[in-house]
């Protein structure tokens, strides 16, 4: 069976939210190919026991409870609530080192492509990084700092967002 297609996360297998694994979902019941295994906010543990199906349906959540993701950031960035409630309660969410935070443009969720690449940081615009220094109240020195050895999945983590409308990439950061 083809995997959901998830419209703020087009690639939640090559993000290592869904991966390839038998499991009887918690919530369908079914015997399913693969599992969503980043984090799920909800009263219950449900860690590694949802199917990818019922998160992109909204069973997981009218059912369960979950979210997988904080809809603060994109509430106080003024994305309408459709968009907040797709993104929090029908999108894989990703782990990162503190809270979460999915970035937008557009007036509109970006979509998450994951880890950056060391090309993604190397060849950053000046654009992108200054969208970064001023998202993060820091300069071209720190940057540079804050860039420097950067390895994906490591302990100075970059996530790359892209604009659904634009193309505009965004970098949102998190660090040990």
């Amino acid at each position: 069976m083809e995997l959901p297609f998830f419209r703020y996360h087009p690639d939640p297998l090559a993000t290592g939210a869904v991966e390839p694994r038998s499991l009887q979902c918690i919530c369908c019941g079914q015997t399913r190919s693969h599992v969503y295994v980043q984090p799920v906010y909800a009263t219950q543990d449900l860690d590694e026991k949802l199917c990818p199906w019922c998160i992109a349906d909204g069973s997981a959540h009218a059912k369960l409870g979950a979210s997988f993701s904080d809809p603060a950031p994109l509430q106080a960035a003024g994305v309408p609530a459709a968009v907040i409630e797709e993104v929090s309660q029908r999108t894989p969410g990703y782990s990162c080192w503190e809270q979460e935070v999915w970035l937008s443009h557009c007036d509109d969720a970006c979509e998450f492509h994951g880890d950056a690449c060391e090309e993604d940081i190397e060849d950053a615009s000046d654009a992108v990084r200054a969208d970064w220094c001023q998202r993060y109240g820091k300069t071209d020195k720190q940057w540079a700092a804050a860039t420097r050895d950067y390895e994906p999945a490591g302990d100075n983590a970059f996530y790359k967002f892209v604009c659904r409308h634009c193309g505009t990439v965004r970098l949102g950061w998190d660090c040990l």
